[in-house]
């Protein structure tokens, strides 16, 4: 019941939020196609979520478990991912890290919508908690030519910034000339914010518990390579820990476990 009466309340918020801004197309998307509210037990819903498995990018130090409720469970209307110094054997080999990662790939995906995240984040030397998206086919050539959306990232060595970013092939970060900004939230790792996301076929929105943050415009004459947003996407939750971003402070693995805590997902268009 008090998840239903937060969310009516957060409806009206957010009508309230539209009718300010005085831009039509903001808040047109209002069909409901996919969400999560993870009011279940145990494992993350199957018929929503896959896992990701093994050690995968960015050289961090997570290796990340499939079906283990150590490392993502729901309990209580929440889904928990979880970051443990456990130094588990898996495969023969042990992980001294392990998390979680869970997407749609298989599952859900969408072309132009609103994405909203209502989460807490892990602070700590070494966490890197994300929601993101990448296309669910490479159409235009593999990572950054395809395009990758980044809703919302955090590092625990900066704990009071939220980060926005794109990734094309124009425009990335290893050409030292990627696209994002950043916002202010100092209590992001204390309190649940809603971390929210428009895509439209002509920009990119970002915002912060309803207040606008980011604004990305298709460039005019826009190729793939500036521009490869007319594609599906799908969605990505995952807690990694170190790696070129997350560790570059260093790693504290003494307060390991961290917990990465997300209330909903909600998706319309």
């Amino acid at each position: 019941m008090k998840k239903k009466i937060f969310y009516s309340l957060l409806i009206c918020a957010a009508s309230s939020v539209y009718a300010q801004t005085g831009n039509e197309i903001s808040g047109k998307y209002t069909k409901l196609v996919f969400q999560d509210e993870f009011n279940g037990t145990g494992l993350p819903d199957k018929s929503k979520w896959d896992f990701e498995n093994g050690h995968l990018r960015n050289s961090e130090k997570q290796y990340y478990t499939t079906d283990r409720l150590e490392n993502a469970y729901q309990k209580d209307g929440y889904l928990h991912l979880v970051a443990r110094n456990d130094s588990t054997l898996i495969d023969g080999k042990v992980r001294p890290i392990t998390s979680a990662s869970i997407h749609t790939k298989n599952t859900f995906s969408l072309k132009y919508g609103k994405v909203e995240v209502r989460a807490k984040l892990p602070a700590c030397l070494g966490t890197w908690a994300a929601i993101w998206m990448m296309p669910v086919k490479s159409t235009y050539g593999y990572w950054p030519k395809s395009g990758e959306i980044d809703i919302m990232e955090h590092v625990g060595y900066d704990p009071e910034r939220i980060n926005y970013a794109i990734h094309t092939e124009s425009n990335n970060h290893t050409k030292k000339n990627g696209k994002g900004s950043n916002a202010f939230c100092p209590t992001c790792y204390t309190d649940f914010h809603i971390y929210g996301f428009e895509w439209h076929k002509d920009r990119l929105e970002w915002y912060l518990d309803g207040r606008k943050r980011l604004v990305i415009t298709k460039p005019e004459n826009a190729t793939w390579e500036s521009w490869p947003f007319d594609q599906p996407f799908y969605l990505i939750l995952n807690l990694a820990f170190g790696g070129g971003w997350g560790g570059l402070k260093g790693l504290d693995t003494d307060i390991l476990p961290q917990e990465y805590i997300i209330d909903y997902i909600r998706v319309y268009q």
